[in-house]
């Protein structure tokens, strides 16, 4: 590796020097080195470049490394952030900089300019996508997203040259992904500022208003502060306790959010300051609570414990908000002076602190488990749209904090429930759960937990994922290994009915299916550009593929499909299962002359042989199948039948009475009144047409009833 001249490396500008001047309080003379040939490099590389300020691009990196240098990040990191942009702006290889500057910076250095590619579009699935991407990198090595995140800051600190439409954009994407992600990694100084740079440039009339009124009450407020802050000091004193005590307000944009939520207006937004303690140890924290507690009245329900039970990003605190002189709210936090160093500088502490400290050690654990959850809600996410879906939803939680039956602790999103809970135990205790006994009750499945609740999965090992639970889940880990599992359940029945209906295609040529070869199969997968059999037996179930091309190319290989012979009938069984659906639109039940449609996407679909939706497809001969229904069906369907009745009282339950002696539930009801008469709308559950014969002959004995029969449309 080339060295820089001694010349070279004093050249610097007024931005360097200070990022080398705090870099020196903790870091040795060798990183230093290391630091100044990579800014001479970056300098170099970036000569004649300017950003969008008017100002030598090389401040931007720079800068980007002097916020990493207030985390006390690594020489390596440090040195990545400087050369960030050097591979993706200059044209400068990966090789290059791993043999100037070693493996480890070089592969931040390609890390984070992957990232840098990332152009979020209006397209919701390309930032789906690409967002997909960066997390992913994160996950790899965390300090490719620290590198990012700074990027991302200093950026913002300088939008204000950019188009208004633009400064919009960018600041949406800050605070919908990148601030969150601050959040989780418990970088607090860069969320708050990222999340009131967002607010800034997304609303800048709202942001101008607030900080006015906020300087405005600041002013008012300001002796009565300096009283509250002198008191809290005097009070810890008499208790004997040496404590650094400081005022803070409110950010803005936590203000504006409560005002949006909960519909307030400034002036009812009345705790905008709040006062941070700060003490030598642990059981100091809790003498300081009791000796404020005595100075102001607590306000109830306002006391959160985040000593004993930490938050998942690692933060430690005690909060708690009194009742000032006149009536003013003030909220209290009181940490050690390690937790607050955890609070500003987060998941970085690994940098900071060499000690092997156990609560930094426990920090990194829960970083690194949701790292890992992270590319396991990747691996059972569909595509990259819901995989933003699921993400986004753990990004943002308000979090309750529940026990295992062995006490361990679990931080759900608020309004989580026992399925949640047990997929955050396990993926496949999620899969098998059908019971919980929550504080050693039973209790359903749906049931909402709180913070302190102990929970107790009940599991089976034949028990599977219901759709239902997909309404009431909070967790993106929890909505993403359901959607996974039922897709996989449907994915194999595919396979299964996509057979079935190639060689049935495949008989109606007069082709034995046991006489395709091996080779004729990988050809055709090939021709077609799918991954395997299976995949393209899936694809004739779902319609994506007709199942009487792929038989004459079976065939017929290299002819096209003009027409086919009359085929025999598929028997439905009714347990295919999400391979094949039952139409709305007609209510189909054993009895009925059927129809099959292959729609795209949706599988076969059956419908009533006189069905309106059949009629309309009659130029599409080819996705319509003949089926027909098989014997002992041993399962029910629904159906749906109309009845015009007089409009009395009681008429409606003695309907309800003669369904249910009739052995049927009903799925859902309609009414429409008007003065003399009620129409009433039904969906049953039939077995088959001589069963919803008998309900009918029922319902006509009904006095009330003036018309009654089945809805064919």
């Amino acid at each position: 590796m080339s060295r820089p001249s001694l010349a070279d490396c004093e050249a610097t500008t007024p931005e360097a020097d200070l990022l080398f001047y705090k870099v020196s309080k903790y870091l040795k003379s060798d990183d230093i080195a290391l630091l100044k040939n990579a800014y001479v490099f970056s300098r170099g590389a970036h000569a004649g470049q300017f950003r969008k300020t008017g100002e030598p691009y090389i401040t931007h990196p720079v800068a980007v490394a002097g916020i990493l240098s207030e985390l006390h990040l690594d020489a390596v990191t440090l040195s990545a952030a400087l050369l960030h942009d050097v591979v993706e702006d200059t044209g400068i290889s990966k090789q290059e900089i791993s043999e100037r500057f070693g493996v480890s910076v070089a592969e931040l250095v390609d890390g984070v300019s992957k990232l840098d590619r990332i152009e979020f579009q209006t397209k919701a699935d390309m930032q789906a996508e690409n967002f997909r991407k960066m997390l992913l990198a994160m996950a790899q090595d965390v300090r490719v997203m620290l590198i990012k995140l700074a990027d991302r800051l200093h950026n913002m600190r300088t939008l204000g040259v950019m188009r208004p439409e633009k400064q919009r954009r960018i600041a949406k994407e800050t605070l919908e992904i990148y601030a969150p992600i601050a959040h989780r990694l418990g970088l607090e100084n860069v969320y708050h500022e990222l999340q009131e740079l967002g607010f800034c440039f997304s609303y800048p009339t709202r942001y101008k208003v607030l900080v006015k009124a906020s300087k405005a009450a600041r002013g008012n407020r300001r002796e009565v502060v300096g009283k509250i802050l002198e008191a809290i000091k005097q009070r810890l004193r008499d208790v004997g306790l040496d404590a650094v005590v400081t005022g803070r307000e409110k950010h803005l944009y936590s203000i504006y959010k409560k005002m949006v939520e909960k519909q307030l207006s400034f002036s009812d937004v009345l705790d905008i300051y709040g006062f941070r303690v700060v003490v030598k140890d642990v059981s100091s924290c809790y003498v300081a609570l009791g000796a404020l507690h005595g100075l102001y009245r607590p306000i109830p329900g306002k006391f959160k414990d985040y000593i004993a039970i930490p938050k998942a990003n690692g933060y430690q605190s005690l909060h708690s908000t009194l009742l000032g002189p006149y009536g003013l709210p003030i909220e209290i936090q009181i940490r050690t002076r390690d937790m607050h160093h955890i609070a500003e500088t987060g998941v970085a502490s690994h940098w900071l602190y060499k000690s092997g400290d156990a609560e930094i050690d426990d920090l990194h654990l829960k970083t690194n488990q949701w790292m890992k959850g992270l590319l396991e809600t990747l691996s059972d996410s569909f595509d990259s749209l819901e995989f933003l879906e699921h993400i986004k939803v753990d990004l943002f939680p308000g979090e309750i904090y529940v026990f295992t039956p062995q006490g361990k602790i679990l931080a759900l999103p608020r309004g989580a429930t026992a399925v949640d809970f047990a997929y955050a135990v396990h993926t496949d205790v999620g899969n098998c759960c059908v019971a919980a006994r929550i504080n050693g009750e039973n209790a359903p499945l749906r049931t909402r937990l709180k913070s302190g609740d102990r929970v107790e999965i009940v599991t089976a090992p034949a028990a599977k994922p219901n759709p239902a639970w997909l309404t009431y889940v909070a967790t993106g880990r929890a909505r993403s290994s359901i959607r996974h599992f039922l897709r996989t359940i449907q994915y194999d029945e595919s396979v299964k009915l996509g057979e079935r209906l190639l060689n049935q295609a495949l008989s109606s040529f007069g082709m034995d299916p046991e006489t395709v070869s091996s080779s004729q199969w990988e050809k055709l997968v090939r021709d077609i550009g799918v991954k395997s059999k299976d995949e393209l037996l899936a694809d004739i179930a779902l319609g994506k593929q007709l199942a009487a091309v792929i038989a004459k190319r079976l065939v017929m290989p290299g002819e096209s499909v003009s027409d086919h012979p009359g085929k025999s009938s598929i028997t439905i069984l009714g347990t295919e299962g999400m391979a094949v659906k039952f139409a709305k639109c007609c209510y189909p039940i054993p009895g009925d002359g059927i129809v099959g449609l292959i729609k795209k996407d949706r599988g076969l679909v059956i419908h009533t042989q006189d069905c309106s939706t059949v009629a309309k497809n009659h130029k599409n001969a080819d996705s319509q199948l003949d089926v027909v229904w098989g014997r002992d069906i041993n399962r029910s369907f629904p159906v749906g039948i109309f009845m015009v009745v007089v409009n009395k009282s009681g008429v409606l339950a003695r309907v309800t009475t003669e369904i249910a002696k009739a052995d049927s539930n009903i799925d859902d009801i309609a009414l429409e009144n008007d003065k003399d008469y009620a129409t009433m709308r039904f969906v049953l559950q039939t077995r088959d047409r001589r069963h919803l014969a008998r309900i009918l002959r029922r319902l006509k004995h009904i006095e009330e009833v003036v018309k009654l029969g089945r809805i064919r449309h």
